[in-house]
């Protein structure tokens, strides 16, 4: 947790890059759980399924995954599965051990670890979502969708982890004032807007190009893209309560990517699985 003043959008990244990022307190206990019982009779998709459970050690993991390529890796690692894979069973425990939790850097700023942890319900929320639906699409990177969606807010997680007191004040103006547009606090805070953060820690960070392309507006048209954009708008907006006037539309937008009828898509999400789940 830092109150350094931090002027514009390189600047922010710059800090941000050499973050040492932090993970959830359940994620270092159900992976320490997990190694116990051996590392040897642990497979990839145990260790990858407590790791989707957590938006900022998904991010973690991939972050030091493509900044640590080698030579001769010709193609992006997208996803969990494939990323522990590459590394191996036993590298990845040692590499990923005795990490910083959210709950510790914190533990005095208890209005903070809330706004955190309702972004990261809404990121786990809308992964569910864009699962389900790449799903039916019969979209073959179904598994990159879900990466996509998890991650498309960890911008604010960041700054919620690292920078309470900013974090804290555009929550406050957008709750003082509805009218006002979250880039317009954005802007006005830190200096640039969340998404333009996001797009430029991703491109530091080498993150996988389909993942980067799916988080980027400007190609909004492209259904993957339309698939995560949709699944975020409806996490954030059912946050607010099924009642959110917003929500009628999001189930406009995702009938036309599904070809059906919005009341087929609110069948099909609410009440949903990760509701109760996350």
């Amino acid at each position: 947790m830092t109150n350094k003043p931090l002027r514009n959008l390189a600047d922010w990244v710059n800090f941000l890059y050499r973050t040492d990022i932090p993970v959830l307190r359940r994620t270092v206990a159900a992976l320490d759980a997990l190694r116990e019982n051996g590392e040897e009779e642990l497979n990839v998709r145990e260790i990858a399924e407590i790791v989707y459970r957590d938006p900022l050690m998904t991010l973690k993991v991939l972050a030091y995954l493509s900044t640590h390529r080698g030579a001769r890796q010709l193609t992006d690692i997208e996803t969990v599965e494939q990323a522990i894979a590459m590394m191996g069973v036993p590298p990845f425990f040692r590499r990923f051990s005795n990490m910083k939790t959210v709950e510790d850097a914190l533990r005095d700023q208890h209005k903070a670890l809330l706004g955190l942890m309702r972004v990261v319900t809404r990121a786990y929320r809308a992964a569910q979502f864009a699962q389900d639906w790449a799903t039916r699409r019969q979209d073959l990177d179904y598994a990159v969708i879900v990466v996509a969606a998890l991650l498309h807010d960890f911008a604010e997680m960041l700054i919620w982890s690292f920078f309470p007191t900013q974090a804290l004040t555009m929550r406050d103006m957008q709750q003082q004032d509805p009218t006002l547009r979250s880039v317009t606090a954005q802007q006005a805070v830190i200096g640039c807007t969340l998404n333009e953060l996001e797009l430029a820690l991703m491109k530091r960070w080498r993150l996988p190009e389909l993942v980067v392309k799916m988080t980027d507006r400007t190609h909004a048209e492209h259904p993957q893209v339309r698939n995560v954009q949709y699944a975020v708008n409806l996490a954030r907006h059912c946050a607010n309560g099924w009642n959110d006037p917003a929500i009628p539309d999001d189930f406009r937008d995702v009938a036309r990517l599904l070809n059906t009828t919005p009341e087929f898509v609110r069948e099909l999400v609410h009440p949903h699985p990760a509701v109760t789940a996350a």
